[in-house]
Protein backbone atom coordinates (compact mmCIF):
# COMPACT_ATOMS: atom_id res chain seq x y z
CA UNK A 1 0.00 0.00 0.00
CA UNK A 2 1.32 3.49 -0.78
CA UNK A 3 0.47 4.74 2.71
CA UNK A 4 2.40 1.90 4.35
CA UNK A 5 5.40 2.53 2.13
CA UNK A 6 5.28 6.25 3.02
CA UNK A 7 5.09 5.43 6.72
CA UNK A 8 8.07 3.08 6.49
CA UNK A 9 9.99 5.72 4.54
CA UNK A 10 9.36 8.33 7.21
CA UNK A 11 10.43 5.90 9.92
CA UNK A 12 13.69 5.21 8.10
CA UNK A 13 14.36 8.95 7.85
CA UNK A 14 13.79 9.49 11.57
CA UNK A 15 16.30 6.75 12.38
CA UNK A 16 18.89 7.84 9.82
CA UNK A 17 21.97 9.34 11.52
CA UNK A 18 24.05 9.90 8.40
CA UNK A 19 25.18 13.54 7.93
CA UNK A 20 24.49 14.58 11.53
CA UNK A 21 28.09 15.70 12.09
CA UNK A 22 28.05 17.75 8.91
CA UNK A 23 24.83 19.50 9.91
CA UNK A 24 26.16 20.21 13.40
CA UNK A 25 29.35 21.65 11.92
CA UNK A 26 27.37 23.80 9.49
CA UNK A 27 25.40 25.24 12.40
CA UNK A 28 28.38 25.76 14.69
CA UNK A 29 30.99 26.98 12.19
CA UNK A 30 29.63 30.53 11.72
CA UNK A 31 29.43 31.05 15.48
CA UNK A 32 32.94 29.71 16.05
CA UNK A 33 34.30 31.79 13.17
CA UNK A 34 32.60 34.94 14.45
CA UNK A 35 33.95 34.41 17.96
CA UNK A 36 37.44 33.77 16.62
CA UNK A 37 37.49 36.82 14.37
CA UNK A 38 35.99 38.91 17.15
CA UNK A 39 38.80 37.82 19.44
CA UNK A 40 41.38 38.80 16.84
CA UNK A 41 39.75 42.23 16.44
CA UNK A 42 39.60 42.83 20.18
CA UNK A 43 43.25 41.87 20.49
CA UNK A 44 44.18 44.30 17.72
CA UNK A 45 42.15 47.06 19.38
CA UNK A 46 43.96 46.51 22.69
CA UNK A 47 47.34 46.69 20.90
CA UNK A 48 46.27 49.91 19.14
CA UNK A 49 45.37 51.45 22.51
CA UNK A 50 48.76 50.48 23.89
CA UNK A 51 50.59 51.96 20.90
CA UNK A 52 48.68 55.23 21.10
CA UNK A 53 49.52 55.48 24.81
CA UNK A 54 53.20 54.82 24.13
CA UNK A 55 53.30 57.43 21.37
CA UNK A 56 51.70 60.08 23.58
CA UNK A 57 54.16 59.29 26.35
CA UNK A 58 57.14 59.44 23.99
CA UNK A 59 56.09 62.83 22.58
CA UNK A 60 55.58 64.49 25.97
CA UNK A 61 58.68 62.89 27.48
CA UNK A 62 60.98 63.79 24.60
CA UNK A 63 59.72 67.38 24.56
CA UNK A 64 60.34 67.64 28.29
CA UNK A 65 63.90 66.35 27.99
CA UNK A 66 65.14 69.03 25.58
CA UNK A 67 67.70 71.18 27.40
CA UNK A 68 68.41 74.92 27.42
CA UNK A 69 65.94 76.04 24.71
CA UNK A 70 63.45 74.35 22.41
CA UNK A 71 63.30 74.96 18.67
CA UNK A 72 60.87 74.22 15.82
CA UNK A 73 63.41 71.70 14.54
CA UNK A 74 63.27 69.84 17.86
CA UNK A 75 59.49 69.58 17.66
CA UNK A 76 59.64 68.46 14.04
CA UNK A 77 62.05 65.67 14.96
CA UNK A 78 59.78 64.60 17.81
CA UNK A 79 56.82 64.41 15.41
CA UNK A 80 58.86 62.43 12.88
CA UNK A 81 59.79 59.90 15.55
CA UNK A 82 56.20 59.66 16.80
CA UNK A 83 54.83 59.08 13.31
CA UNK A 84 57.47 56.41 12.77
CA UNK A 85 56.20 54.66 15.89
CA UNK A 86 52.67 54.99 14.54
CA UNK A 87 53.33 53.51 11.09
CA UNK A 88 51.66 50.15 11.95
CA UNK A 89 48.51 52.17 12.75
CA UNK A 90 48.73 54.51 9.73
CA UNK A 91 48.74 57.25 12.35
CA UNK A 92 49.81 59.97 9.92
CA UNK A 93 46.63 59.58 7.85
CA UNK A 94 44.24 58.33 10.54
CA UNK A 95 45.39 60.28 13.58
CA UNK A 96 46.56 63.56 15.05
CA UNK A 97 49.34 64.46 17.50
CA UNK A 98 49.03 67.72 19.43
CA UNK A 99 51.89 68.95 21.62
CA UNK A 100 51.26 71.93 23.91
CA UNK A 101 53.35 73.99 26.29
CA UNK A 102 51.30 74.59 29.47
CA UNK A 103 52.51 77.14 32.02
CA UNK A 104 51.32 79.01 35.07
CA UNK A 105 50.40 82.64 34.56
CA UNK A 106 52.44 85.25 36.39
CA UNK A 107 49.60 87.69 37.02
CA UNK A 108 45.90 87.75 37.90
CA UNK A 109 45.17 90.74 35.69
CA UNK A 110 43.27 90.28 32.47
CA UNK A 111 40.60 87.71 31.61
CA UNK A 112 39.41 85.44 34.37
CA UNK A 113 41.22 87.24 37.14
CA UNK A 114 42.20 85.14 40.11
CA UNK A 115 41.87 81.38 39.95
CA UNK A 116 41.84 78.60 42.53
CA UNK A 117 44.17 79.11 45.48
CA UNK A 118 46.19 76.21 46.86
CA UNK A 119 49.36 75.57 48.83
CA UNK A 120 51.29 75.24 45.58
CA UNK A 121 49.53 78.23 44.00
CA UNK A 122 48.86 80.76 46.79
CA UNK A 123 48.37 83.64 44.33
CA UNK A 124 45.64 81.89 42.39
CA UNK A 125 47.48 82.19 39.10
CA UNK A 126 45.65 80.53 36.23
CA UNK A 127 47.26 78.47 33.44
CA UNK A 128 47.97 79.31 29.81
CA UNK A 129 49.28 77.76 26.62
CA UNK A 130 52.45 79.40 25.32
CA UNK A 131 52.60 77.38 22.09
CA UNK A 132 51.07 74.36 20.39
CA UNK A 133 52.24 72.19 17.49
CA UNK A 134 50.52 69.37 15.59
CA UNK A 135 50.99 66.61 13.02
CA UNK A 136 48.62 64.20 11.26
CA UNK A 137 45.71 64.35 8.83
CA UNK A 138 42.83 63.71 11.26
CA UNK A 139 40.81 66.92 11.53
CA UNK A 140 40.40 67.28 15.27
CA UNK A 141 41.25 70.30 17.46
CA UNK A 142 42.87 70.12 20.86
CA UNK A 143 40.33 69.21 23.53
CA UNK A 144 42.39 71.09 26.13
CA UNK A 145 42.71 74.55 24.64
CA UNK A 146 44.91 76.66 22.38
CA UNK A 147 47.30 79.59 22.69
CA UNK A 148 45.45 82.90 22.40
CA UNK A 149 46.30 86.54 21.74
CA UNK A 150 45.32 89.50 23.90
CA UNK A 151 41.84 89.48 22.35
CA UNK A 152 41.32 85.81 23.23
CA UNK A 153 41.55 84.65 19.60
CA UNK A 154 43.52 81.49 18.73
CA UNK A 155 47.05 81.92 17.40
CA UNK A 156 47.13 80.89 13.74
CA UNK A 157 50.13 82.74 12.29
CA UNK A 158 53.42 81.17 13.35
CA UNK A 159 55.29 84.03 11.71
CA UNK A 160 53.65 86.68 13.89
CA UNK A 161 56.39 88.93 15.31
CA UNK A 162 54.24 90.55 18.02
CA UNK A 163 56.34 88.78 20.64
CA UNK A 164 58.53 85.70 21.05
CA UNK A 165 55.40 83.51 21.25
CA UNK A 166 53.84 84.48 17.89
CA UNK A 167 51.35 86.75 19.60
CA UNK A 168 50.30 84.37 22.38
CA UNK A 169 49.82 86.05 25.76
CA UNK A 170 48.89 84.76 29.19
CA UNK A 171 46.35 87.43 30.14
CA UNK A 172 43.54 86.09 27.93
CA UNK A 173 43.62 82.58 29.41
CA UNK A 174 41.04 81.65 32.04
CA UNK A 175 41.83 77.96 32.62
CA UNK A 176 42.99 76.57 35.98
CA UNK A 177 44.39 73.42 34.39
CA UNK A 178 43.64 70.85 31.73
CA UNK A 179 41.91 67.50 31.92
CA UNK A 180 38.95 66.18 33.84
CA UNK A 181 37.72 68.09 36.88
CA UNK A 182 39.31 66.81 40.05
CA UNK A 183 42.21 65.32 38.12
CA UNK A 184 43.57 68.31 36.24
CA UNK A 185 47.11 68.89 35.04
CA UNK A 186 48.62 72.24 36.03
CA UNK A 187 52.12 73.67 35.77
CA UNK A 188 53.98 75.08 38.75
CA UNK A 189 55.45 78.57 38.66
CA UNK A 190 58.76 78.97 36.85
CA UNK A 191 58.47 75.78 34.82
CA UNK A 192 56.37 74.26 32.05
CA UNK A 193 54.50 71.06 31.33
CA UNK A 194 54.63 69.34 27.95
CA UNK A 195 51.15 67.98 27.22
CA UNK A 196 50.74 65.50 24.37
CA UNK A 197 47.36 64.53 22.93
CA UNK A 198 47.19 61.65 20.47
CA UNK A 199 43.87 61.00 18.73
CA UNK A 200 43.42 58.01 16.43
CA UNK A 201 40.45 56.62 14.51
CA UNK A 202 40.72 52.87 14.98
CA UNK A 203 40.94 50.84 11.77
CA UNK A 204 39.39 47.32 11.95
CA UNK A 205 41.38 44.47 10.43
CA UNK A 206 38.63 41.82 10.15
CA UNK A 207 36.54 42.15 6.95
CA UNK A 208 33.26 41.13 8.60
CA UNK A 209 30.53 43.77 8.58
CA UNK A 210 28.94 42.50 11.78
CA UNK A 211 32.21 43.16 13.63
CA UNK A 212 33.50 46.24 11.83
CA UNK A 213 30.18 48.07 11.99
CA UNK A 214 30.31 47.83 15.77
CA UNK A 215 33.83 49.25 16.13
CA UNK A 216 34.38 51.35 13.02
CA UNK A 217 33.58 54.58 14.88
CA UNK A 218 35.88 53.88 17.82
CA UNK A 219 38.23 56.79 18.45
CA UNK A 220 41.22 56.26 20.69
CA UNK A 221 42.54 59.26 22.59
CA UNK A 222 45.36 59.59 25.09
CA UNK A 223 46.66 62.63 26.98
CA UNK A 224 50.06 62.45 28.67
CA UNK A 225 52.01 65.20 30.43
CA UNK A 226 55.64 65.50 31.50
CA UNK A 227 57.38 68.33 33.32
CA UNK A 228 60.20 70.14 31.58
CA UNK A 229 63.41 68.80 33.14
CA UNK A 230 66.18 71.37 32.79
CA UNK A 231 65.39 74.28 30.51
CA UNK A 232 64.14 77.55 31.91
CA UNK A 233 63.44 79.28 28.58
CA UNK A 234 60.09 78.13 27.25
CA UNK A 235 59.42 80.11 24.07
CA UNK A 236 59.60 78.04 20.89
CA UNK A 237 62.42 79.37 18.70
CA UNK A 238 62.86 78.98 14.96
CA UNK A 239 66.58 79.47 14.53
CA UNK A 240 66.55 77.46 11.30
CA UNK A 241 63.77 79.61 9.81
CA UNK A 242 61.64 76.55 9.09
CA UNK A 243 58.48 77.06 7.05
CA UNK A 244 55.66 75.00 5.54
CA UNK A 245 55.89 71.23 5.94
CA UNK A 246 59.13 71.52 7.89
CA UNK A 247 57.17 73.00 10.79
CA UNK A 248 54.48 71.18 12.79
CA UNK A 249 51.83 73.84 12.14
CA UNK A 250 48.41 73.10 13.66
CA UNK A 251 46.76 74.79 10.68
CA UNK A 252 47.97 71.92 8.48
CA UNK A 253 46.07 68.63 8.28
CA UNK A 254 48.21 66.38 6.14
CA UNK A 255 49.21 62.72 6.10
CA UNK A 256 52.70 63.78 5.08
CA UNK A 257 55.02 63.62 8.08
CA UNK A 258 56.87 66.89 8.81
CA UNK A 259 60.35 66.79 7.31
CA UNK A 260 63.49 67.67 9.20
Amino acid sequence: MPIMRLTKGLESVTHDRRGVAMIEFALAAPVILLLGLGGVEIGNYVIANLRVSQIAMAVADNAGRIRTTIDEADVTEIMIGAMKMGEPLSLASKGRIILSDLEQRTTTTGAGGKGSVSASNPNGYRQWFRWQRCAGALSVPSSLGVPTNDAGAPITNLDDKTNDDHGAVETASIIDGVGKAGNQIAAQGGTAVMVAEVVYDYQPIVPVNLITSAIRSLRIKRVVAFNVRERNAFSLHNDGNLTGAKRADCQIYDAAVPTA
